[in-house]
């Protein structure tokens, strides 16, 4: 299994609808690729929150196969819009981790 991890600073104006879009739009249309069978959305706990509120988004890939398959065909598109829509009120960071237990 592996884990796509998108961590992104949300600034606190935006926050309630940046998460609305989030939960409603953005997981649906990434899920629809086909490519991941879930996603979880957490709270980063102790982040530093001056400038905004953190949260990861974890998509949850069968295979390295199905990760790659994302990224080639539909990520930029994804992050366009994500970029297009909320401008500098989020900036994001993404990690990729295999699950090993």
């Amino acid at each position: 299994m592996i884990i796509y991890n998108v961590t992104t600073k949300v600034l606190h104006s935006v926050k309630d609808q940046w998460l609305k879009w989030l939960k409603e739009e953005h997981i649906p249309e990434i899920l629809a690729t086909k490519c991941f069978q879930n996603a979880t959305v957490l709270y980063l706990m102790e982040a530093d929150d001056d400038e905004g509120v953190t949260y990861a988004v974890q998509y949850h890939a069968e295979s390295l196969a199905s990760y790659n398959e994302y990224i080639d065909k539909f990520s930029n598109e994804m992050r366009a819009k994500t970029i297009d829509k909320w401008k500098e009120k989020t900036i994001s960071f993404r990690t990729i981790m295999q699950i090993v237990n």
